[in-house]
């Protein structure tokens, strides 16, 4: 095998048993590039055997000249990864690649017993691999001894990252020793990771792959538009079609994973669900059973979309488009791993088309846009298989052979064939029929030169607006916006143009609709399309081509010539009414000496004279002000916060009078029968039935 004198002797047994010829590009770089003791920074293509990568990489400085492990006591290695399922996973590698030098590897994951997990690291162990936060929890209780590591390895750190485990990280990186070696596997090395690299390793080693930058070579990318409300069975007849051994589609919530996995078993599919609601043990089975061929698709979230490792798996359905291009070409790539071949699909909805479009620019990635699977061409798929099913060309024993002749001498030999067939697909699930979807790019809006006018059953009366009618047009008749062009809204009714060349498509998803959409009929046109009442169309193009509205004109005034506008005049007639003076025209508010103060408002000329009690203006003024009843407590203290609105209390002003503060009246004493225990209560009666 290339590369095998740098690898440790029993780790190469153990490889050439597993049927290793040649090393990946990864495992080949890590050997090539790196010291036994230098750190290392190393970012790869998904698929590309990391796990195998690292375990060749921290061998020599475990092992040292020995070709086996000692007495295994404190652990002396430590793989940290993002998911439970990643750590279980790069556990059985280890053991099958650690087997021949007598490794002893333990697992601290989520969702364990911990207790158990105490007892294999008391019994010892030479490397553990884990979870962050379970190993975290280990190390502050005491289980977990790392004072003899020698090496820590980050294995899809930019996810753990992106999981929020980095407080996580870096307490486990500062409770090893200072002299470890750190290595970080990563699929992208993202700020982050190169921050903590910076801060944890010490003159790490940049590897690369060229893979990483371009197309996985190994993986055919389909995109498949179809209707919102197709998608579903987009997904059936997708299974159906390339009737993998082993599938895995991915959702973006668990509700539907849970309803997606109900609709595929109903439909016969052997299906398991992987999501986080789950326990650790039903996760564990899951992907045994798609291991041991017990079920064949695996509905499951993101949580399966890093470091998973199904053999033989043969497609991946993205059935919920994922939200960025990392986690896309990290679902895809749990198909074609290790040189396979494999089927990417993508389910797009047609208004989520220009977002499938921007994740395959952003991820690098050409997909083929093709129309999801059709009844038809399912059926010439399962024609192929069952002419090609190996059941008819291995050799039978006598037994059988004698029981196929007297068939075929009773019954014929066509009606035994046809029997063969229906048996053969009665066993596989339905299909489901789809609607052709319009063309897959339409970079420039539709040509309305030939538009077809449907009308609607909403107008001004239930007040209809473009922008709920356009929506419903859209989701009724499965068509984008640019394929609607005006829409004239009347007083009973509604009208809207469709482009003539996804009329057949409009009109087919409108009858499978029902004409309509719960209350609102849709119908074609028969004639010419009636003018609205008033108004111009409520949604048209201008004469530019656009979808801008044109302002409506001016309405004419009566009282004013074409083209003459009010000015403003400061010395005649004001120009902003009969009544209504300009603002330098208004009376001086000023102060004067005639006017101590001024005065706020106009002075009334039918006022009643002012009454004469005998102290003037300046009088009043050098009075002293009288202090409220409310403004202080007895005690000279002021009272705090008003507490209500009863006579009497602070907050209110006492009328002539009323009791002030000092005369409130004194808490009562308890009555002989509150002492006594008895009181009265309100009960709120029921009202009586009939």
């Amino acid at each position: 095998m290339t590369g095998s004198d740098r690898i440790a002797p029993p780790l190469a047994r153990a490889l050439e048993a597993r049927g290793y010829s040649a090393l990946t590009e990864v495992q080949q770089a890590v050997l090539n590039q790196a010291g036994d003791e230098a750190d290392l920074l190393v970012s790869a293509q998904t698929g590309s055997g990391k796990t195998v990568a690292f375990g060749l990489a921290i061998a020599p400085g475990l092992l040292g000249e020995a070709e086996q492990f000692g007495f295994a006591a404190e652990p002396l290695a430590l793989i940290i990864a993002p998911t439970r399922e990643l750590a279980l996973q790069v556990q059985r590698e280890l053991s099958w690649l650690y087997d021949d030098a007598r490794g002893r590897i333990a697992s601290c994951v989520g969702g364990m017993d911990p207790r158990a997990e105490r007892r294999a690291l008391e019994r010892g162990c030479h490397i553990v691999v884990g979870t962050s936060g379970r190993l975290r929890d280990h190390i502050e209780r005491g289980a977990l001894d790392m004072s003899s590591i020698r090496a820590i390895v980050l294995d899809e750190a930019d996810e753990m990252l992106d999981f929020g485990f980095k407080e996580d990280l870096e307490f486990i990186l500062s409770k090893a020793p200072e002299d470890r070696r750190t290595l970080m596997f990563s699929a992208t090395v993202p700020p982050a990771i190169a921050s903590l690299a910076r801060d944890f390793q010490k003159d790490a080693q940049r590897i690369s792959t060229v893979g990483e930058r371009e197309q996985h070579v190994d993986i055919d990318y389909r995109i498949f538009p179809v209707a919102p409300r197709d998608r579903e069975h987009a997904i059936i007849n997708t299974l159906r079609y390339y009737d993998a051994e082993r599938a895995i589609v991915f959702c973006s919530t668990r509700e539907a994973v849970s309803r997606l996995t109900s609709r595929l078993g109903n439909r016969g599919f052997s299906t398991v669900a992987l999501s986080g609601e789950l326990s650790q043990s039903e996760r564990t089975h899951a992907l045994q059973a798609i291991r041991d061929g017990r079920a064949r698709v695996c509905v499951a979230t993101d949580v399966a979309a890093r470091g998973i490792d199904l053999p033989g798996l043969e497609l991946v359905v993205h059935a919920d488009l994922p939200g960025k291009a990392e986690t896309l070409l990290h679902r895809s790539g749990r198909t074609g791993r290790a040189g396979q071949k494999g089927t990417c699909v993508l389910i797009a909805p047609i208004p989520r088309k220009g977002k499938a479009n921007r994740l395959l620019r952003e991820a690098g990635v050409k997909a083929e846009w093709q129309s999801p699977p059709s009844l038809e061409a399912i059926r010439e798929r399962d024609r192929e298989r069952i002419f090609a099913d190996p059941a008819l060309t291995a050799e039978n024993d006598e037994e059988t052979l004698t029981d196929a002749r007297i068939l075929i001498e009773t019954y014929g030999a066509e009606t035994v064939a046809a029997a063969f067939l229906k048996s053969h697909i009665a066993a596989l699930p339905a299909a489901e029929d789809i609607a052709a979807a319009p063309p897959a790019k339409a970079a420039e809006r539709a040509d309305f030169d030939d538009g077809v006018w449907f009308k609607l059953s909403a107008g001004r009366k239930h007040r209809a607006e473009p922008r709920w009618l356009l929506p419903l047009i859209c989701r009724v008749g499965d068509v984008t916006r640019r394929e609607i062009g005006a829409i004239r809204i009347d007083e009973e009714d509604s009208f809207f143009e469709v482009t003539g060349r996804v009329v057949e498509v409009f009109e087919q998803a409108l009858a499978r609709a029902g004409g309509g959409e719960k209350n609102i009929r849709i119908e074609r046109v028969v004639g010419d399309v009636p003018v609205p009442a008033r108004g111009k169309p409520a949604f048209a193009r201008n004469q530019d081509g656009d979808d801008r509205r044109e302002r409506k004109p001016r309405r004419p005034r009566p009282d004013r010539a074409d083209g003459e506008r009010p000015f403003k005049k400061r010395d005649g007639a004001p120009a902003r009414g009969k009544d209504k003076p300009w603002k330098d025209e208004k009376p001086d508010r000023r102060e004067t000496a005639d006017r101590p103060g001024g005065f706020k408002h106009k002075p009334r000329t039918d006022a009643p004279e002012p009454r004469d009690d005998g102290e003037s203006r300046e009088d009043f003024a050098d009075r002293p002000k009288r202090s409220k009843p409310y403004d202080k407590k007895p005690g000279g203290k002021p009272w705090g916060k008003p507490a209500g609105k009863k006579a009497g209390k602070p907050g209110r002003k006492s009328k002539p009078g009323a009791p002030g503060p000092d005369d409130r009246p004194k808490r009562r004493k308890p009555t002989e029968a509150a002492e006594k225990g008895h009181s009265l209560k309100k009960v709120k009666r029921k009202p009586k039935r009939d």
